[in-house]
């Protein structure tokens, strides 16, 4: 069985998100697609681009499918990383893929002639890329794995959750430790707190559900809960061993969150905001 491609993966991308509740987080509807589709975990494993993306192709081509279908109307996201079904569009029942692509196509060559250029558009000018895999993402997925050392990142990660507001943050990593890299005590709202033992994965590819059960077996006993970075990606059974019934729950972060938390705490990634200044005429006039 092969991926899908984009427009195949619409319909069931849309039903996914009538089952949702009309919404839902990329990872829910990952989930919920694969699901519909009964897709086997190693076609969910196939990587796009190992070197420069923790994306597997079903994540991209999903990904290509969000966005043909935002720019013809049918869903639309928050700046939350929430994709919605648009308000009036909630009733729509089905859809020709092939239209939406049509539709999308032309909207860009009517842009295109606007601006004096007839060529036709190809797949990267109507996206640019699907908003999930912009540029800095790939360039930080590049850092993380190939630019910097295994302890280096261990200490990107005791920072990350010292600025997350986690205290005694402590870099272990010896060797015999069943994979435990780190501990932490996380504290919620100045009351509660939780004893958290950590580990550090810098993978270009996917974590298995053998890799959630090592860890969590070195650290059931000594902790109140355990957290499991990775720049790659959790596999399905991953998941779900993570939040197996009966065994202390584990709290997984992939790279796309991973990247989300570094740029909203600002560490090593930098946003620019662009002050844009007019002039009100009609202000100044009616003084």
């Amino acid at each position: 069985m092969e991926v899908p491609s984009y427009h195949e993966l619409m319909m069931p991308l849309f039903t996914a998100l009538q089952q949702l509740g009309g919404s839902g987080s990329i990872a829910e509807i990952d989930e919920k697609v694969a699901e519909i589709l009964e897709l086997p975990e190693e076609v969910l494993e196939i990587p796009h681009n190992p070197e420069n993306s923790n994306s597997s192709e079903f994540q991209y081509r999903l990904a290509w499918a969000r966005t043909y279908l935002k720019q013809y109307g049918l869903i639309d996201n928050s700046r939350r990383g929430v994709w919605v079904i648009a308000p009036d569009k909630r009733d729509v029942k089905e859809f020709d893929p092939q239209t939406v692509v049509r539709e999308v196509r032309e909207q860009h060559r009517r842009k295109r002639a606007e601006s004096g250029n007839d060529e036709p558009a190809d797949e990267e000018e109507i996206g640019g890329v699907p908003e999930e895999a912009e540029a800095w993402r790939e360039k930080l997925h590049r850092v993380l794995t190939e630019g910097i050392s295994p302890d280096a990142f261990e200490r990107l990660v005791q920072r990350l959750l010292r600025e997350s507001g986690f205290v005694h943050v402590e870099v272990t990593g010896r060797s015999g430790d069943g994979g435990i890299d780190g501990k932490g005590i996380a504290k919620m709202s100045g009351l509660l707190s939780f004893h958290v033992h950590f580990q550090c994965k810098r993978y270009a590819g996917s974590v298995s559900a053998g890799h959630v059960r090592d860890f969590r077996g070195a650290m059931v006993g000594r902790a109140d809960k355990g957290l499991l970075i990775t720049t790659g990606t959790f596999t399905r059974d991953a998941v779900r061993e993570a939040t197996r019934d009966g065994a202390p729950p584990l709290d997984l972060i992939d790279g796309d969150e991973l990247a989300n938390m570094l740029k909203n705490l600002r560490l090593g990634v930098a946003t620019q905001v662009v002050e844009e200044v007019s002039v009100d005429e009609e202000w100044f006039k009616s003084i």
